[in-house]
């Protein structure tokens, strides 16, 4: 099958999903063509080794199953409302004028959300082809945008949630196919549009490359600043959604039982260092952002991962890829959440749980865990590699993923006549000398 992809967000960006989604399914012989924007995320620049040009049309690179073509972008991503919405609206644009040579042909197109406005280049393909789109939905707007510190206040705020709450109902509506991340998303989703028979849970997997089980080793433990007592680490983004404060509190109640470790970097670091200082919280460290191939051995220098969030109706739907990668790493975890991240950890028994923006309650965790024998701690971390491998891992979710696929598509080629299916194995053929796609 020949499938388009469309996302803003591609490897090398920290996004585990399209990348790894794109590369198993050309594993499995499929033809994926891969439309994306410069690399650009997490810092809001331009990844060293990639230079923005449009030369007939972008760039070409990837494998003889999985080809990527990549567009220029306005590179952002602070708290500017202007500096965002330049970059989401910039791709929207960019990704539109692309489109419509270089993904005629597919069987079906796959779209990565968000940002929503990644939907535009796929909608003019369809206008033109009539090809199915698979919505792939990883959090909710206008909640994600509205509740960050990008969005305005006031009858401009209002302003944009409600055009952003139309225009998702349109999208919902108009896919072929949704897939969702958690219950409660494929819930939200539907009430606000979407024909729930159009709709699939499929949780998330991680970059099983990087993240898997591995023995603790005394440098990553002293890179950790291990010092013998309950661990508890934080890696990701410090943003407006994760709270991290929280943590931070929870950590200086709990300090003569436990260490807390933030790994990572985000508009929320500045003032999360500010709150520790203030505290003289000094069993809370940072340790700045650290290379992906770094993050396994840092993973089982630890003795918990922590996973947090803020209470938010639209983040209840959520399940931090931090989870995935904590539970592929085989590390039992320690939770600060509502919803379906809560309940997967409850349900499955691979760590403790409490209420979200609760130090207090949190503080209880920390000591709780710290209080857990080594026995047990070896044990939740078995039981967190199952659960991964059974219900998360990308086998799992490329299997569901690619069924959506396959029943949305048009027609086999057979169906449309021999000729037009000549016209499109030549347009997604390799050439067979240099590798490169035909334009």
């Amino acid at each position: 099958m020949r499938i388009g992809f469309v996302t803003q967000w591609y490897p090398p960006e920290p996004v585990f999903v399209p990348g790894e989604l794109a590369r198993e399914l050309g594993a499995r012989g499929h033809r994926v063509r891969v439309l994306t924007g410069y690399p650009n995320y997490p810092e809001g620049r331009i990844h060293p080794g990639y230079r923005q040009r449009w030369p007939g049309g972008g760039s070409d690179e990837g494998s003889d199953s999985v080809t990527v073509r990549r567009v220029p972008v306005y590179p952002s991503h602070d708290s500017s409302m202007l500096g965002r919405t330049a970059n989401f609206v910039s791709f929207a644009a960019t990704s539109a004028l692309a489109a419509p040579g270089y993904l005629t042909g597919a069987d079906a197109l796959y779209v990565y959300h968000p940002p929503a406005t990644a939907f535009t280049a796929a909608a003019l393909v369809r206008l033109a082809r009539r090809i199915p789109i698979v919505l792939h939905v990883q959090d909710m707007w206008p909640e994600s945008v509205t509740a960050s510190a990008m969005s305005p206040g006031g009858g401009a705020g209002r302003m944009i949630e409600g055009l952003l709450s139309a225009t998702m109902r349109r999208l919902y509506r108009s896919a072929t196919a949704i897939a969702v991340i958690s219950p409660s998303m494929a819930e939200l989703v539907v009430a606000r549009g979407a024909d729930p028979g159009k709709v699939r849970v499929v949780l998330n997997w991680t970059d099983e490359r990087l993240f898997r089980p591995v023995p603790a080793t005394a440098s990553a433990r002293a890179a950790l600043g291990h010092r013998g007592r309950c661990t508890v680490m934080f890696a990701g983004n410090m943003g407006p959604f994760q709270r991290v404060e929280t943590a931070i509190r929870a950590a200086y109640a709990a300090r003569d039982r436990v260490d807390l470790v933030l790994v990572g970097s985000g508009t929320e670091e500045e003032r999360a260092r500010r709150l520790g200082t203030e505290l003289g919280a000094d069993n809370v460290r940072f340790l700045g952002r650290r290379r992906p191939a770094e993050m396994a051995d840092l993973y089982a220098a630890a003795d918990y991962q922590l996973v947090c969030l803020r209470d938010l109706p639209g983040l209840r739907g959520t399940v931090p890829s931090k989870l995935q990668a904590a539970l592929a790493c085989g590390a039992p975890v320690v939770v600060s959440a509502a919803g379906d991240a809560a309940r997967l950890v409850e349900s499955t028994g691979v760590g403790l749980v409490c209420p979200p923006e609760d130090p207090t309650a949190l503080a209880v965790r920390f000591a709780e865990a710290a209080a857990l024998p080594a026995a047990v701690r070896t044990a939740l971390g078995r039981r967190a590699r199952e659960v991964y491998r059974e219900r998360m891992s990308l086998r799992v979710g490329a299997d569901q993923v690619e069924d959506l696929l396959t029943k949305s598509a048009v027609p086999p080629a057979g169906a449309l006549g021999r000729a037009t299916a000549r016209r499109f194995l030549r347009r997604w053929r390799p050439d067979r000398e240099t590798g490169a796609t035909p334009r």
